[in-house]
């Protein structure tokens, strides 16, 4: 009995060097490169390795917060574009926030964060909006007649943008399978992806539209072949917000930011529900 405490003790121990190990190795490649983000707030975040690794290696961090009591579960997600840089600087604000500020909801919420999930792009010298084979991401989505839709849209919509090249087949990207997979396991009642540089706010899927998340109003733009929206919100049902931060390299004021994260809890308490469409 002794020995097996001794056994649990040191598996512990090593559990909590790997979470620690996580969270630096995190902080080691965010720190000085997003705007806005300090260690102490990067190291706050407590971020864990997501089981998954970008085409050149580098983990996908998630943080989980209200696990043990949530049952609507929200998966935020920020840096699908790696230039983007205030999306991922932002997310991780609001896993403080989420943390830190407890607010009553109706339902108890599971917020899933994926902070950056296209690191390779992100950590480019200069950040590009692409993956490391030069896929975009929000484009690899498998949304209907993708093998139709998406190559035309990308040749006569975009003259061939390689920013926007939509990849040779859906979900032919690690970064994007990683997505799909937690959007099948995590089963989100709602799903909100942080972009800029547009200022505004984008809806797809059922459900009322927020009409404003701080000074963000909202201006549904449409949806394209294999884009996030087109699949979760159009295609699976699933509410998707997407929120276009008015800038790409600087964050809102922290004001700002959680003036957008309170108004996001207001809007979510009033309309969306655990006996909602999940992803599937």
């Amino acid at each position: 009995m002794k020995n097996r405490s001794v056994w649990a003790g040191v598996a512990l121990l090593a559990l909590a060097m790997g979470a620690q190990a996580a969270v630096q190795g995190a902080c080691d490649r965010f720190v000085g490169k997003l705007p806005n983000v300090t260690r102490a707030l990067c190291e706050d975040a407590r971020l864990s390795e997501g089981g998954a690794q970008s085409l050149r290696g580098t983990p996908i961090y998630l943080r989980d917060v209200g696990a043990d009591t949530g049952k609507l579960r929200v998966l935020v997600i920020g840096g699908i574009h790696g230039d983007e840089l205030s999306s991922t600087a932002v997310a991780l604000h609001w896993i403080r926030l989420a943390a830190n500020e407890r607010v009553d909801m109706p339902q108890p919420v599971h917020w899933r964060f994926l902070p950056l999930v296209n690191p390779d792009g992100m950590l480019a010298r200069p950040p590009r909006r692409t993956n490391a084979s030069g896929v975009d991401l929000n484009r690899n989505f498998p949304t209907p007649n993708w093998e139709r839709d998406a190559a035309v849209y990308w040749q006569k919509r975009t003259g061939k943008d390689p920013r926007r090249w939509p990849g040779p087949k859906p979900l032919s990207e690690p970064e994007t399978r990683f997505v799909h997979q937690q959007m099948q396991s995590f089963k989100p009642h709602l799903i909100v992806s942080i972009h800029a540089p547009y200022g505004v706010l984008d809806f797809d899927g059922p459900s009322v539209p927020p009409s404003r998340l701080g000074r963000l109003y909202l201006d549904q733009v449409g949806i394209f072949p294999g884009s996030l929206g087109n699949y979760g919100g159009v295609h699976k049902g699933v509410p998707v917000v997407t929120i276009e931060l008015p800038n790409s390299i600087r964050t809102p004021l922290d004001a700002e930011t959680r003036q957008m994260w309170m108004d996001l809890l207001r809007w979510t308490a009033a309309k969306i529900t655990v006996d909602g469409p999940t992803a599937r």
